[in-house]
């Protein structure tokens, strides 16, 4: 287990291949194929992201939200992002397309998890989809009535700047294979971005403790 933890954490934060981590190993006297450590990956990536959300602390009201583009089987497909007004990540959401369906997808998704804050504010590029889409969302009561929607594109930096993290990895991934284990793989990967962020309650911006706290978290039941 601790073999398996070690490498799905390595592959998620660092840009790394699945055959760089088989390498590594290898020197250390381990032997596993690198479509092994694939496996891991998949099955783990979506248990850290859902075991992580109790621990994150609350995001505040000011929403940005943007979307990234990310290839899966030589298709652009649409990354749907929104991080607060301090930085911390909110939710995701994989989508085919990027149209009101999409968005619409995105923010039903956002508005349950456990870490996030029915927005006061919600900051957006100049999509013409959520001038269309946040509306409804009111009229629908998914969103409170005074909800201002904004666009104003340097407000909105700080998320274009946050995708740089995720670009970064997906970029020596060379594209995904297929949607589902792209939405597998970004899970991990924007879970490992959370906490090297710091939004772990009472958490400590360190390598010792991410390590720590995925080990503990992930590790087997006695």
């Amino acid at each position: 287990s601790e073999i398996i933890i070690l490498s799905v954490r390595w592959y998620l934060k660092y840009p790394l291949s699945y055959r760089n981590i088989a390498e590594i190993l290898f020197e250390r006297g381990i032997k596993v194929n690198p479509s092994t450590i694939m496996r891991w990956v998949h099955e783990y990536s979506p248990i850290l992201e859902k075991k992580i959300r109790k621990y994150l602390r609350k995001s505040n009201d000011s929403w940005r939200v943007d979307e990234t583009y990310i290839k899966v089987k030589g298709k652009w497909t649409y990354l749907y992002r929104a991080v607060d007004s301090d930085g911390d990540t909110i939710d995701f959401y994989l989508s085919k397309t990027r149209d009101i369906k999409g968005a619409n997808s995105f923010f039903m998704k956002a508005l349950k998890v456990s870490n996030s804050i029915h927005p006061r504010v919600i900051t957006v590029d100049k999509n013409p989809v959520y001038m269309a889409l946040i509306p409804e969302l009111k009229i629908k009561q998914k969103l409170n009535s005074k909800v201002i929607l904004r666009q104003v594109k340097y407000l909105n930096n700080i998320i274009e700047q946050d995708h740089r993290f995720i670009k970064k990895k997906v970029k020596y991934m060379l594209g995904f294979k297929s949607f589902k284990t792209a939405k597998k793989t970004l899970a991990g990967i924007e879970a490992m971005h959370m906490i090297k962020k710091g939004q772990i309650k009472n958490s400590i911006k360190s390598v010792l403790f991410e390590v720590q706290f995925i080990n503990n978290i992930l590790k087997p039941s006695p």
